[in-house]
This record gives C-alpha cells, structure tokens and sequence, in this order.
C-alpha cells in the first residue's frame, strides 16, 4: 500500500473516529402496513394484505427507522453527510457488511406496534491491507415494543478507500456447500428491483441506482445490489420453503459484490436435525457473494 494510502487515517484521526465509540441514539417508529403491502409487491409474494397485528417477517424491520436527513444534508455518495450518529470516515466506500440478530422469543414485533428503537456505537476499528485502508463500525440496536426488548441487532458497517488501478483483486470463493443445496432460486436484479428497494428503505446511496457515478467515481463495473436486499431473499427463501418455521437468530456476511449485471441465485439447505438452516448467495459464475445461517425456534 502507498504511502498516499496509509496517511488516510493517521494515529490521531483514528483517536478522533474512535471517540464516537459508546455514542447512542434514540428514536421511534410506528409499523405501520404500507411498507410491508410494498415489500411484499417487491419480492413478488403472494401475502394476505397485512392488518393490525400482522407479524413482521424477519428483516422486515429495515422498511422502518429510516434515515430522514434533509437535502441539504446528502453527501456526494447519496448518503447522509458524515459526523452525526456515525463517525465522520474518511473513506469513501461504505458498503453493509454484515450482521448478527436475535428476535426474543413470544415478543414478536407487528403491524401497528409502536417501537423504540436504542442505537449505540459498540466499536470503531481500523485495518490496512493489500486492498487498501478498511474502517470497520459496529452498531448495536435494540428495538423494545410495549412487551418490551424484541430485537437485538449488531450492524456490521465497512468503509473502504477509493480504488485504485492495479490493486488486488480479493480471491474469490465457492459456498462451502456448493452443490448441496436444497433449495435454490434465481434473482434477476433489474433497475426496477434496485430502485423499489432503495425507495422502500429511503435509501438515497447512488451506488445502487446512478451507473454513472458507480462506474466513474467508486470504479465498480455496474450498479450493486443492496445487501440487505440480499439478506432479506435469503430469509424470504427459508419462508418460502418453510413458511411455518420462526427463525430465531439470523447471522449474515457479504464476501463479495452482487452487481445489476447479470442474474445471481440464493440458496438454502436446512440441518439434519431441523434447526439451523444454511443460506448463501452466489452470482452468475458461482462465486459465493453472502453467507449466512439461520437458527430457528
């Protein structure tokens, strides 16, 4: 790595970013039944139209506690200006890196359910590696409804230095279960599944729907899907499989882009024993592109 590249973040700029460490927000949220209609439309279930006390499917909560920043607020990337909640990274690639969630049992969050939601900055690391500076955030959130603490959630937030031409490129895997999948089914991520689940999320992250500032400016091939979007096929690919199983904990890793290219596919095998299921997601040279396990009630 450059000289250039290692100044980024310097021993006191760390200090300054690791000083949001512990900082904590609250807000609230009505789940209300409009976004859920939506993101059912978007995944193109076939669901009852949700009424009060509809149970919110895992991941679903991501349709609420939206970032409402004013216009004047967006950064050049599409995302809220830097130095509020989150630290004010240096780098310019923000990517969803990952995550860990536990829903408790019998206090299941639905429609029509007023929720707090508790959000506290857990850790702020840094890596340099062959690829570039890595800044690693760990946000915890907590949503509690009137039965109290429901979800527990650990964001796993990266931010990545511009790239550069020539740098290495990550070797890329297999799923560890390629070939033994259970169930599968194919993605095709148009613009008009990028754009719904951008709007549904309020997600103004020009990486997802501005191809020519992905390609010029962050020097990705295409346009990239969501991670979260790819989360959320992966549990819906448990529900339609097992459509009366709760899921428990759900633990998910993005290994490598999925972009607007071409088709991707997502698939599950379920444990011997019933309960965990494995999940992946793979693109269309089947490369794994997100890993994650679902352990059921």
């Amino acid at each position: 790595m450059s000289e250039k590249q290692a100044s980024i973040i310097d021993e006191a700029g760390l200090a300054h970013l690791r000083s949001w460490t512990g900082k904590s927000e609250t807000t609230a949220d009505l789940i209300t039944a409009a976004p859920v209609r939506s993101m059912s439309a978007t995944l193109d279930r076939d669901d009852a139209t949700p009424v009060s006390g509809t149970l919110l499917a895992p991941l679903w909560h991501w349709l609420y506690f939206l970032p409402h920043a004013r216009q004047s607020e967006i950064g050049a990337d599409g995302h809220p200006t830097r130095g509020g909640f989150l630290p004010p990274a240096p780098l310019p690639r923000r990517m969803w890196a990952g995550g860990r969630l536990t829903w408790e049992t019998g206090n299941p969050l639905a429609v029509g359910q007023e929720v707090q939601r508790v959000s506290t900055i857990q850790s702020v690391n840094h890596k340099a590696g062959r690829s570039g500076e890595l800044l690693f955030v760990l946000v915890q959130h907590q949503f509690s409804n009137e039965n109290g603490l429901a979800l527990t959630e650990e964001h796993d937030i990266v931010y990545r230095a511009a790239a550069e031409p020539g740098a290495p490129e990550p070797t890329p895997q297999k799923p560890p279960l390629d070939g033994e999948a259970a169930w599968s089914r194919t993605i095709v991520p148009d613009d008009v599944l990028l754009f719904r689940y951008s709007a549904l999320t309020f997600n103004g992250h020009r990486i997802h729907y501005d191809r020519k500032y992905v390609t010029e400016v962050e020097g990705y091939p295409g346009l990239i899907v969501h991670g979260p979007l790819i989360a959320t096929l992966l549990l819906d690919l448990l529900r339609r499989n097992l459509p009366d199983a709760t899921v428990r904990k759900f633990s998910f890793k993005a290994v490598r882009p999925t972009f607007d290219l071409n088709a991707f596919s997502v698939h599950g095998k379920p444990s011997d024993d019933g309960k965990t299921v494995e999940l992946w997601a793979q693109d269309h040279d089947g490369w794994l592109t997100m890993q994650g396990t679902a352990e059921l009630a």
